[in-house]
This record gives C-alpha cells, sequence and structure tokens, in this order.
C-alpha cells in the first residue's frame, strides 16, 4: 500500500528526502514557506560559494604580475557580481523543481502548523486548507542566532540574509562571530577591499586546534583585524554608522558600516506550534532517537531542526536514511564520519578526530603532517601556504582524522572522509597509486609519513 509523506521544508533534507521517498514509491509533499533549497542554496552555502570565487579571481588579478600579466587598471562591478551570484542559485533552483516535478512530489508554498498529532494547517497566500498523511517529517531548518544586546535592533546591524543582498560593497564591516559563517564573509570582503573587523573569543575553535592557529595567523596576515578573546557587549549608533562596544582589552570600541551577526544558528520550529502535536524539545531543538523519530507516533524530525550537527549534507543524509528505513526497512549512516569545510583562502577542511580528541580519549595516536610547499601542483598553482596532516591510531596505524589546510581542501578531504569510514590505515593510503602531478600527493605523503615510507622527505639523522 503507497504511504503519503509531507515533509514541512523545502530546504537539502526535505527535497533530498522527498526525491527518495518518491523513487521508493511514496506519494510526497513539500510544504515550504519560501523557496525551494532552503538557506543552503537561497542565502547560505551556494551563493556564499559564488562570492567565494568572485574574490578568488580578484585576488588572482592582485598577483598577475607573478604570472607575468600586467594588469595595470581594473574595476569591480559589484553589481555583475551579485548577479552572477543569483544566476548560479536560480538556475540550481530551477534543477531541482525539475526534478521535483518528474517525481510527481506535489510542492506547496506556505506556512504549515500542527492542529494535532495527524493533522496541519497549511496557510498559503490566498487561501488556508488542512492536511495530512502518514509520515509528517519535520526539515523546517535553522535561523541565526540574535543576540541579547542593546542596540542589535539598529540599521545596520545584519544577518547573512541581509549581506547577501547588499547593493554595495561596504568600506567597513565588523563580524561577531568567529565560526565558518563569519569567516567566509570576512575573506570574501577583505578581499573585495572591505576594512573587515571580527569580534570573537577565538577563530574555528571545534576545528583541530593546529589548524586553528595557523589559520588565525593567515587572516591577520590578509590584513582582517581579530579581536581576540572578546564578545559583542553593546551597539550605538553614529554619524557614519555604527559604534560597536566589545570586551577587547585594546579595542572596546570599533567604528563600522554594518555589523553582521555571524554567533552561530538555532532550530526553526516557531510558528509551528509543535505543542499541539506533543512533540518534546529543549533549547537545542525537537528531540529525536536515533532513527529521527519525536516523542509522537508518525513524526519525525531531521537536519537543522533537531540542533545537531548542522550541516546541509548531513541533514540530507539524515533524510535519506529516514525515508529509506521506513520504506525500504534498510539503510545505514554514519554521523560519526562527516566532513566540514570552511571556504576561506587557504581553503580549511577537516574529519574525524582532533588532536585533543585523541588526548580526552586516552588514545595512543601518531600523527604526520605534508606541507603544500612541497607539492608540486600547489607550487605551479601559486598556492603553496598550508598542509595535510593524518592522525592514526599508534598500534593499527587505522586513520583516526585529517585536518587540511590549503588549496581545494574541500575536495580533498573526500578521501580522508572514505579513509577513515572504511577503517583504512595509512598503509592502505600509501599503497594506493595517485595521479601525477596533484594535490592529492599531499594526503599519500602525509600517510606515508605515519608509517616512515614518505618518499619526498629528507632522511631523518636518528
Amino acid at each position: 500500500m503507497e504511504k503519503s509523506i509531507i515533509f514541512i521544508g523545502g530546504g537539502p533534507a526535505g527535497y533530498e528526502g522527498a526525491i527518495r521517498a518518491a523513487m521508493l514509491g511514496a506519494k510526497v509533499t513539500i510544504i515550504e514557506k519560501e523557496d525551494v533549497g532552503g538557506t543552503c542554496l537561497n542565502r547560505g552555502c551556494i551563493p556564499t560559494k559564488a562570492l567565494y570565487k568572485n574574490a578568488e579571481v580578484l585576488k588572482d588579478i592582485k598577483n598577475a604580475e607573478e604570472f607575468g600579466y600586467k594588469i595595470d587598471n581594473y574595476s569591480i562591478d559589484f553589481e555583475k557580481i551579485m548577479e552572477r551570484k543569483d544566476n548560479v542559485v536560480s538556475k540550481l533552483r530551477d534543477g531541482i523543481l525539475m526534478i521535483l516535478k518528474s517525481y510527481n512530489i506535489d510542492l506547496i508554498y506556505g506556512n504549515a502548523s500542527f492542529i494535532d498529532e495527524k493533522i496541519l494547517l497549511v496557510k498559503t497566500i490566498d487561501k488556508s486548507f488542512e492536511i495530512s498523511a502518514d509520515i509528517i517529517i519535520i526539515a523546517t531548518g535553522s535561523s541565526p542566532i540574535i543576540p541579547k544586546v542593546d542596540g542589535v535592533e539598529l540599521g545596520g546591524v545584519i544577518t547573512s540574509r541581509e549581506l547577501l543582498s547588499l547593493k554595495a560593497i561596504p568600506k567597513t564591516l565588523t563580524i561577531a562571530g568567529g565560526g565558518v559563517i563569519g569567516l567566509e564573509f570576512a575573506n570574501i570582503f577583505n578581499e573585495l577591499g572591505t576594512e573587515v573587523t571580527i569580534i570573537s573569543n577565538a577563530l574555528l575553535k571545534r576545528v583541530d586546534k593546529e589548524l586553528s592557529k595557523r589559520v588565525t595567523m593567515m587572516v591577520k596576515k590578509q590584513g582582517i583585524k581579530f579581536l581576540a578573546k572578546s564578545h559583542l557587549e553593546k551597539i550605538e549608533e553614529s554619524e557614519n554608522g555604527l559604534k560597536i562596544y566589545t570586551t577587547n582589552e585594546k579595542n572596546k570600541v570599533v567604528d563600522s558600516d554594518l555589523l553582521l551577526l555571524a554567533m552561530g544558528r538555532v532550530a526553526n520550529f516557531e510558528g509551528l506550534n509543535i505543542e499541539n502535536a506533543h512533540i518534546k524539545f529543549d533549547r537545542k531543538g525537537i528531540i529525536v532517537d536515533d532513527d529521527f523519530k519525536t516523542s509522537t507516533e508518525g513524526i519525525y524530525a531531521v537536519g537543522d531542526v533537531i540542533g545537531k550537527k548542522m550541516l546541509a549534507h548531513v541533514a540530507s543524509n539524515q533524510a535519506i536514511y529516514l525515508v529509506e528505513k521506513l520504506l525500504d526497512g534498510k539503510s545505514h549512516i554514519d554521523l560519526e564520519t562527516v566532513p566540514d569545510c570552511v571556504f576561506i583562502s587557504p581553503e580549511v577542511a577537516t574529519v574525524g578526530m582532533t588532536e585533543e580528541e585523541c588526548k580526552e580519549s586516552n588514545i595512543e595516536y601518531s600523527k604526520n603532517k605534508f606541507l603544500f610547499g612541497a607539492n608540486g601542483k600547489a607550487l605551479a598553482l601559486n598556492e603553496p601556504d598550508g598542509f595535510v596532516k593524518v592522525l592514526a591510531e599508534k598500534t593499527t596505524n587505522k586513520i583516526l582524522g585529517v585536518h587540511i589546510m590549503g588549496p581545494h581542501a574541500s575536495d580533498l578531504i573526500m578521501e580522508g572522509t572514505l579513509a577513515i569510514s572504511n577503517n583504512f590505515s595509512a598503509s592502505d593510503i600509501g599503497k594506493t597509486i595517485h595521479p601525477h602531478p596533484t594535490l592529492s600527493e599531499s594526503f599519500l605523503e602525509a600517510s606515508l609519513g605515519i608509517v616512515d615510507e614518505a618518499i619526498h622527505r629528507v632522511k631523518s639523522k636518528r
């Protein structure tokens, strides 16, 4: 018998889960209040990557003489930059809509809320109606955290949504938060010529500490001002924009055109009336079990709304796992081996355990690094900064963690992810032929160094 499924939310979890459910024979409906693709496609991952590429191109223009080109005069057409970003988003969104249509998935634009444990009220632009299904999956994502500080409601205090809709490049931009979102925008606007200041206790504090330190050094080297061990205190209007007060000892007050709030994200379930369906939640998000079931029979939740690993690729994999489990009876998901990427210059990517986690777990480990400065492809690209660091279990050489800072780190991390999820050892990587000349050889050399077989390393005198 055909099962019916409603997804509340059409972001990565919602639309990818819906497509997989339709493949497995379910009758699927998505209720989306804005645009299919969610925050990731429309106001997050994709538009920022489009702007990241613009920043990369501009960096190449500035460094053109190193390649033998003289470019004396160039100008920045910010309107064209934003238009290109919007075109990338539109093209991908249109592609998703086409796929949904091909699977006969009903897409309803409107706001959904629970009447009870079985029935939803949907409000669209022109009507309201009730809808129900055998299975309801909440995939409503997350929103930026708005701190409770004086002045946060002032004009010029913005989130990533508003920053991605700017009409002109700001002269000055202050960013509250040193995580992925804050750093990516700092990188983009610094390259575009904006004077950028970051207010945060630390940068990328959840990654391997060595990686975090190197990122902090690179950020300062690039001219981004970082007010460490500090947080936002209050905001006031000034003649030229904003006066931003911090707890930093040396820089108590920062003058800025704009203040970007990038202090993390919070689960989105306000307005869903989940209490009507007796769905339990805590301060992080909707509470679910290992199979994403809520406290109410027939209702599930996946993605950012459950307040765990807030990543688009985690959300979509959770949704696909869930519908396969519900409709096919079998599925698998590995939520321990999740790669994470930061699109700055140079890129950062990480997967598996950090050194700090190994120590906390009393795991004896070996480590080895290979510098991109010794990699032929990296030098040819004129991107020698950074390294690949591999952590492995001391006795078995099983790979525990891979941490990369350097060119195309976001692409290279996948080999590390496969290695960890398949319990590969450093020797397994060493026995795998890697193409030459490629950046992937850096992972090969870092792995070979674990077992003292690295080729491109000066012989030890011991």
